[in-house]
């Protein structure tokens, strides 16, 4: 992918769009002083799709600036899932400010990537308490928060589902098969199979050495065993209300109408509100019935983090652009522009992020989630676990058998 150098135009063109929200610069922190320097080059990395976004906020940083420096900052699409690999691949020539997902934070600040924050405090204090812990290793702050919306939640047609109905995941399902429909969810990925799993008191969890995990879904002591989430999930897959579909199969379902409801995440809002127009909903995930219990759906949560290149060549600039990206009024102007959920506090509770459906759920739905923290280990066995239950292959005389497998190759070295 070819760098490409952001044209630095008058503010003014940049701020017709959605002025109401960048009325105002918002300056980083009065103590952060600006340095002195010549001619600051700095590369970015970011989403592709925050092309239009970045540009905008980069031209408003070097207007912000104008009198203390001149600018060559260069704009790189890089996808934040796959930033740490890029970056490890020649980190003293890698982006100076970049954006990435909460889950390679370790891994970049036991690499020496990242510096700890020096406006920590402040951070702390304007930002949502469980994206701070996102962006932090042993309570030290090493990048600033940036969004909070990567998750799941519900998604529902209100045309068919009544408030009670939502309630409980196995009421959907009955209601959708009631109507030839289907509720859908995921089961290829353990993102979304951890919900089931979540709030029972099993566990699963990344090990001290940050590379194995730790993992008690098989465990046959406490009020719920690893057997009666299986069976739940068995019943729940052989329920005519239920199809387990990726992201394209749900898009297709809910265009067609052969999707009702489903588990997904806030990138899909836009595609779900136009084809439901009037019914589409939006809210925290059900509970599922469960050893004779009604037990809360879990989730993963995620979160996507700006970070300063530790071999930064302009460390201090970056530091201001970093910071200057993830303020208040840019996490809204993110959110107008990309529909992506504020890490900070003011911004998460202003009116325009408060009428989102989708956005409302998911801050909902982060009282029972936790974040994402699971070594490699995780994933295959878990969709290999998944994909027995769903073709029939499991019955539930050898379900502690199966569970028993799937949790040794979770928790192999």
């Amino acid at each position: 992918m070819k760098n490409k150098i952001i044209q630095f135009i008058p503010v003014l063109l940049c701020t017709v769009l959605l002025s109401g929200c960048q009325n105002k610069s918002q300056a980083p922190t009065e103590e952060t002083k600006a340095p002195d320097s010549g001619t600051v080059s700095l590369t970015v990395w970011g989403a592709e799709e925050d092309e239009e976004l970045l540009s905008q906020i980069i031209n408003e940083f070097q207007a912000k600036y104008q009198n203390d420096a001149d600018f060559e900052i260069s704009y790189k699409p890089q996808s934040e899932s796959n930033c740490t690999d890029a970056l490890m691949a020649d980190l003293e020539h890698g982006a100076d400010v970049f954006a990435f997902a909460d889950d390679q934070l370790n891994t970049l600040v036991a690499a020496g990537a990242l510096e700890p924050i020096e406006q920590e405090a402040e951070i702390k204090e304007s930002n949502l308490s469980e994206a701070v812990l996102a962006a932090s290793v042993n309570d030290t702050l090493y990048a600033f928060p940036l969004t909070a919306d990567n998750g799941y939640f519900l998604y529902y047609n209100k045309q068919y589902f009544s408030e009670q109905d939502i309630a409980s995941f196995d009421q959907m399902l009955n209601v959708a098969a009631a109507q030839n429909k289907k509720v859908s969810m995921e089961w290829s990925s353990g993102w979304y199979v951890y919900s089931f799993f979540g709030n029972t008191g099993l566990t699963v969890g990344l090990n001290d050495d940050g590379i194995t995990n730790y993992c008690t879904w098989n465990s046959t002591d406490g009020a719920i065993h690893g057997t009666d989430v299986a069976k739940s999930m068995m019943d729940i897959a052989n329920h005519p209300g239920f199809i387990s579909t990726d992201d394209a199969g749900f898009l297709e379902g809910i265009k067609n109408g052969t999707i009702i409801a489903g588990i997904n995440g806030v990138w899909n809002a836009v595609a779900v509100e136009e084809a439901w127009g009037s019914g589409y909903g939006a809210a925290k995930l059900p509970s599922y019935a469960c050893a004779g219990q009604q037990i809360q759906m879990a989730s993963f949560s995620g979160y996507k983090l700006i970070g300063v290149n530790a071999y930064s060549k302009e460390k201090e600039w970056a530091k201001k652009l970093a910071e200057w990206i993830a303020n208040e009024d840019n996490q809204k102007l993110r959110f107008l522009m990309r529909g992506q959920g504020p890490s900070n506090k003011n911004a998460a509770a202003s009116k325009e992020v408060q009428s989102s459906p989708a956005i409302a759920a998911l801050l909902k739905q982060s009282e029972f989630s936790c974040l994402q923290r699971i070594g490699g280990n995780f994933w295959e066995p878990v969709t290999a676990f998944t994909s027995d239950i769903l073709n029939g292959s499991i019955n539930k005389k050898k379900l502690q058998e199966q569970l028993d497998k799937m949790v040794e190759g979770i928790v192999a070295p």
